[in-house]
């Protein structure tokens, strides 16, 4: 349904650092940069965006999950994440209240946001 999404960031380059970090560990990479804009994805089409917040009123946090491939995956944006000093929402786990495979990391961004990886496969 979602074709991309975006978030505004106050200040692109730690923004990007992140993104760089815990997406590369999601095998995703940027795939377009405009300086005040960054796309990153796993080709060519970019799906999610980061641009420089520009607006006057207060940015406001949300919540977004990127898909993992397996559970190392997530394991290993949970590790990116810390290794940049950002909070550590909740740690990887699985998250039966979901469903009895969903393996998921909670972190925050540069911004405040609730950023998270998970997994839906067993194992």
């Amino acid at each position: 349904m979602i074709d991309h999404f975006g978030l505004q960031v106050a200040d692109i380059a730690a923004s990007a650092a992140f993104y760089d970090a815990v997406l590369g560990a999601l095998g995703q990479r940027r795939v377009m940069d405009f300086q005040v804009a960054i796309g990153y994805g796993d080709d060519q089409h970019p799906d999610f965006w980061i641009g420089q917040w520009e607006d006057r009123v207060p940015n406001r946090p949300t919540h977004h999950a990127f898909a993992a491939k397996d559970r190392d995956a997530v394991l290993a944006f949970s590790e990116a994440a810390k290794a940049l000093g950002m909070e550590v929402l909740h740690e990887p786990r699985i998250w039966p209240e979901y469903h009895e495979h969903y393996f998921a990391a909670f972190v925050r961004d540069p911004d405040g946001n609730n950023v998270e990886a998970v997994c839906h496969s067993p194992g």
